[in-house]
């Protein structure tokens, strides 16, 4: 399932517009990634305050397989994360699209989701 009216990046991340925060895009990883990955059992998120750019490490995502980098999808200022995940970093498994969200970045450029995937050409890259 690819929700139809979110923003993704070739590292299997969503991005929402708005987020929870006024300007802010809220961000997650992709139903596909987390398959991949396999049962989540820990989350690594960023600070709040911190800004990152385009393709920055920006936390991690362990599973019984793997560790996974988090990569920032645009540049800008991280403004919330979700604390939910320390206690329970499975929603990530469940929920992908939903509670299981990372994080919540302002943009520095209000344009910076225009050149990311669409739901056709995400699904596009996942099916190779």
């Amino acid at each position: 399932m690819i929700p139809q009216d979110l923003k993704y990046t070739d590292e299997h991340e969503w991005l929402r517009t708005p987020g929870g925060a006024e300007g802010s895009i809220r961000v997650g990883v992709t139903d596909y990634a987390q398959e991949q990955l396999g049962d989540i059992v820990y989350v690594q998120l960023p600070d709040v305050g911190t800004t990152a750019a385009v393709g920055d490490a920006v936390g991690e995502l362990e599973s019984t397989k793997s560790v996974s980098e988090v990569y920032c999808p645009v540049a800008g200022e991280i403004v919330a994360v979700n604390e939910a995940l320390n206690d329970a970093p499975e929603l990530v498994n469940s929920d992908a699209f939903g509670e299981g969200w990372l994080f919540e970045i302002v943009p520095s450029d209000a344009s910076a989701t225009d050149s990311l995937l669409d739901a056709a050409a995400y699904q596009a890259l996942i099916e190779g």
